[in-house]
C-alpha cells in the first residue's frame, strides 16, 4: 500500500500526489471508497500505483476537519485576505470568516493586501485596523502582492501543512498565491460598477509550498456565522471576549448584570467595530452602545 494526498478535485477528476514517487497520478476510487465516500482535496489516501498514470484509491484516512467552502480536508490554517480599498474593506465579512474558521478549528492569519495603493490618510486607517485585530489576538500582516511587501513574513506564518486563502473576490488571493508559490494563477480585476471582484478560480487544487500545500480555491462574497453555529456559541469565537469573566457563564454580553465584556467595550479595551459586528451576527441591538464615546459614529 502506498500513501498519497489528493491535490486536486474538479468534477470527476482526482489528482493524487505520492511523496515516495514524487509525482502526481490520476486517482481512481475503488470499492467502498467509490460507493460510500466522497474524496476531497486535502484527503490523505492509501492505495496502489497501478501504472505510470494511475493511483487506485482503496482507503481515505480519517480527516482532521472538512471545510464546506472551499471543500478541502485537513486544513491547518487559513489566510483571510481583505483590502482597505479596491474593493472596499468589509469588516463584517472578515469577522464572520474569523468566527467560522475558529469554530471549525482552523488557525487564522489576517492579511490586508494592496497596501501599496493607499494614500496617507488611508494608511492611517489601515494602521487602525492592524491594531484592532492584533489587539484582538490575531496574527496580522499588511502585504502587497504587487511589490512583495510582507510576503516573507506571511510565508513564515503559513509554515507547513495545508493552508487555504479565504476572502471576497478581488482582494488578490490568487496574486498572493502566485507570488508565494511561483505558479501563475488566473486573476481578475475589480468591477468599477460594483467595486467587487470577479471570480476567477473555478476548481479546488493544492499547490506545493515548502513542506506543505496552499489551496487555490473559489472565493465567495458572504458567509454568516449562524449558518454554522447557534447564536449562543458566537461569543466563544471572539478571542478578546474570552479574556473577561462575566458574572454568568452563559452571558451573551448584551445587558446582563455583571457583564465584564460590556464594561471592557465602554473602557475601550474591546474595539467597538468588533463588538458591533458581534451584535450584528447574533441579530441583537443594545441602546447603551450609542452613548459610549469611542463607539459614536
Amino acid at each position: 500500500m502506498a500513501e498519497g494526498i489528493v491535490t486536486e478535485r474538479a468534477g470527476q477528476k482526482i489528482a493524487v500526489f505520492v511523496p515516495e514517487e514524487n509525482r502526481v497520478y490520476r486517482g481512481i476510487p475503488l470499492g467502498k471508497v467509490r460507493k460510500k465516500e466522497k474524496v476531497y482535496a486535502g484527503d490523505f489516501v492509501e492505495g496502489r500505483v497501478v501504472d505510470g498514470n494511475t493511483f487506485a484509491i482503496e482507503r481515505v484516512k480519517e480527516r482532521k476537519n472538512l471545510l464546506v467552502r472551499p471543500p478541502i480536508a485537513n486544513v491547518d490554517r487559513v489566510v483571510v485576505v481583505s483590502t482597505l480599498k479596491n474593493p472596499p474593506f468589509q469588516s463584517f465579512l472578515l469577522d464572520n470568516l474569523l468566527v467560522v474558521y475558529d469554530f471549525l478549528g482552523v488557525e487564522p492569519v489576517v492579511v490586508f493586501n494592496k497596501v501599496d495603493i493607499l494614500n496617507g490618510e488611508e494608511k492611517e486607517e489601515l494602521e487602525k485596523y492592524l491594531r484592532i485585530y492584533r489587539e484582538a489576538g490575531y496574527e496580522v500582516v499588511p502585504v502587497s502582492a504587487e511589490t512583495g511587501e510582507g510576503l516573507e513574513e506571511l510565508s513564515r506564518l503559513i509554515g507547513s501543512g495545508i493552508a487555504i486563502f479565504a476572502g471576497p473576490s478581488g482582494v488578490g488571493k490568487s496574486s498572493i498565491i502566485s507570488r508565494l508559490t511561483g505558479e501563475e494563477l488566473r486573476t481578475g480585476d475589480v468591477s468599477r460598477k460594483t467595486e467587487r471582484g470577479r471570480h476567477t478560480t473555478r476548481e479546488v487544487r493544492l499547490i506545493p509550498f515548502k513542506s506543505g500545500f496552499i489551496g487555490d480555491s473559489p472565493g465567495f462574497s458572504r458567509v454568516e456565522a449562524l449558518n454554522f453555529m447557534d447564536k449562543e456559541e458566537v461569543r466563544l469565537h471572539f478571542p478578546e471576549f474570552l479574556r473577561y469573566r462575566c458574572k454568568f457563564h452563559d452571558c451573551l454580553h448584551l445587558e446582563e448584570e455583571g457583564c465584564e465584556v460590556r464594561e471592557a467595550v465602554k473602557r475601550g479595551e474591546i474595539a467597538c467595530e468588533r463588538y458591533k459586528n458581534y451584535l450584528k451576527m447574533i441579530h441583537e441591538f443594545v441602546p447603551w452602545l450609542s452613548e459610549v464615546e469611542a463607539c459614536k459614529d
